[in-house]
């Protein structure tokens, strides 16, 4: 037989293969990634994947983001996902590989972000031998992840990755892994594509009872002091969601405030708008929301940082909860209207029972609470000391601010710390998905990986993650993967030498005592982006902030600003642990307003 003769009955007995829809596992994975949408996947080989990594090379037709560190891979799943709305890729091998993953997994879970990981596992026979990079994956991985999968039978292997899908996206939206052996990989078996299977498992009701909505909207309409309260559960839901959102807020006229994850499901820059509420939240928020009569919290889950004190949140308020994770409900804040529903199901449904029952019915009492709000906005709770000498970290997000101003294509990504609280607070979002950061984890060196997700997704939109210098040495090794795949990634670090957050609350609740929150070995930030072939730029002087970070934003290739910011900093307003929303640390410079306001109250009095 010629050797052209062999080709053609290898080609012929592939195509029968295909059409018969007989594939390896591997194989199956491919293919199903992509009949679920995924055009991108981030990971990090090892040896319990490589079949996968050898059909990602046969494939050709996903693009494979190689990660330096599996954690990064998750994160950048992340980004990938909460600024597109589709549900992230992650592929990690057995083992360490997979233990590394954990803290993504974990972060997207507290956060509600779809994400698929793909674990290699040692093969069948092997499992629970101790085998070479054997780890108890479904153990480590139960807790934290919306739901696992071991696949030990290549004929459930498609099954079950169409299933994780529909469990990562669905509902409450949250992290899902497969484990898969090795030799399932190589198994051969016969391939379902989506549209064959049944999801009768998990069905999580996304209605919401209109006997609930009715409850709901007769508190509304009989506000004096009403207050909206949205989270990033109104993001997840979808654009339409936040444009009903926005909708509905003005139609009421009432004052809206989100947390962390719920910037830009609500325009900023809209006067209906109060700021964030929460640990950090502006003075006008937590006292609207500690003042209302009726609270309309729409996907958010009364998170600890919110609320503050317990016995104290909200204290004169009727509360009413729409989420679509019945578990979230009443489990730290007792309600009075719970609503189990899709943020923007339950929206529309308010929106009709609004106008059926005519609007509010205290037109007066409302204008009365925004003259009240008025007075709390005129504290000017983010007003600090500027300075000519030293770069105010504050100062450096308003230039920044200002430069991108007018500007739909900035995505802004950030570390955690002050930097992230302070981004928040001086950096308006206008639209959703424009906004990562890691909310319920808190996860020190999100930032650079998520913005590498972000501009993996978006590669021609201004992608900034905001930085400190300790978050950032995190996962600095991803400098590496932005500059492999040429993502113009902007990293604005606030330099001020110290873990800031945690000196912060050193210094005002344990006596100045810094115990090991001081950097005195940083990295030259300047020399390490070159050291890999990006762009460094040090901004020491206020002065020298608007023309440098034009020139960041004008680089084409990873670009690394190292803004020497004054190291003393606070990050006001501040709730303190175990407070209530009305008992706030305000800046220097906000206290004197304060007081001044309520000096001169008193004279007219």
């Amino acid at each position: 037989m010629s050797t052209n003769t062999s080709i053609i009955e290898k080609q012929e007995k592939e195509e029968q293969k295909t059409n018969n829809m007989i594939m390896s596992g591997a194989d199956m994975v491919i293919q199903a990634l992509l009949d679920n949408g995924i055009d991108t996947i981030f990971g990090y080989p090892g040896g319990a994947v490589l079949p996968i990594y050898d059909a990602i090379f046969q494939s050709g037709k996903i693009k494979h983001i190689l990660v330096r560190h599996e954690q990064a891979a998750l994160h950048a799943a992340e980004g990938y996902a909460r600024s597109t709305g589709k549900v992230g890729a992650a592929l990690v091998t057995s083992g360490p590989g997979a233990t590394n993953a954990v803290t993504g997994l974990t972060d997207a879970l507290l956060d509600s972000v779809p994400i698929i990981c793909i674990s290699g596992q040692v093969p069948t026979f092997l499992i629970g031998n101790d085998a070479f990079q054997e780890a108890d994956t479904t153990g480590i991985t139960r807790p934290c992840t919306k739901h696992n999968y071991l696949v030990k039978k290549i004929d459930k292997l498609a099954e079950t990755i169409h299933e994780a899908f529909h469990v990562a996206k669905t509902g409450r939206p949250g992290p899902v892994i497969i484990d898969l052996p090795k030799d399932i990989q190589f198994a051969e078996g016969t391939y379902k594509r989506p549209d064959e299977i049944k999801y009768d498992k998990y069905q999580p009701q996304i209605k919401p009872q209109e006997s609930q909505i009715e409850k709901a909207i007769n508190l509304i309409i009989s506000a004096k002091k009403p207050v909206f309260y949205t989270g990033g559960g109104v993001i997840n839901s979808g654009k339409e969601a936040c444009d009903l959102m926005t909708e509905f807020v003005r139609e009421t006229g009432f004052p809206i405030t989100s947390t962390l994850m719920g910037l830009g499901s609500y325009p900023a820059n809209d006067k209906q708008w109060l700021g964030m509420l929460g640990m950090h939240g502006t003075y006008e928020a937590n006292m609207t929301m500690h003042d209302c009569d009726v609270m309309i919290c729409i996907g958010a889950r009364f998170d600890d940082r919110v609320t503050g004190r317990t016995d104290a949140f909200a204290p004169f308020s009727k509360k009413i909860h729409i989420d679509i994770d019945p578990s979230s409900i009443n489990k730290n804040i007792h309600v009075d209207v719970p609503i189990v529903s899709d943020a923007e199901l339950a929206i529309k449904a308010l929106m009709e029972a609004w106008k059926k029952h005519g609007g509010n019915k205290n037109k007066t009492e409302l204008e009365n609470w925004w003259k009240l709000i008025e007075s709390w906005r005129n504290v000017k709770c983010l007003s600090y000391k500027n300075s000519e000498e030293e770069i105010k970290p504050q100062y450096a997000l308003e230039r920044l601010r200002e430069a991108i101003k007018g500007r739909d294509d900035v995505f802004v990504t950030t570390e955690v710390g002050q930097h992230q609280m302070w981004a928040a607070q001086f950096l308006p979002f206008n639209k959703p998905n424009h906004w990562m950061t890691s909310g319920g984890l808190g996860t020190m060196g999100y930032g650079l990986p998520s913005a590498i997700g972000v501009q993996t997704a978006h590669p021609d939109a201004l992608v900034i993650d905001i930085s400190g210098e300790a978050s950032f040495q995190m996962n600095m090794q991803e400098l590496g993967t932005a500059i492999q795949y040429k993502l113009p990634v902007k990293i604005f670090i606030l330099n001020n030498q110290w873990m800031g957050m945690v000196r912060q609350w050193q210094e005002l609740l344990h006596g100045e005592r810094y115990s090991e929150t001081y950097s005195n070995a940083l990295p030259d930030f300047v020399k390490l982006a070159n050291a890999y072939g990006g762009k460094g730029i040090v901004i020491e002087k206020p002065s020298q902030l608007d023309e440098k970070i034009k020139e960041m934003i004008e680089s084409d290739v990873m670009t690394i600003v190292d803004v020497r910011v004054s190291k003393n900093e606070n990050c006001f307003p501040m709730i303190p642990s175990g407070k209530a929303h009305n008992d706030m640390l305000l800046s220097p410079s906000a206290e004197e307003i304060k007081n001044a306001i309520g000096a001169a109250g008193k004279k007219l009095v």
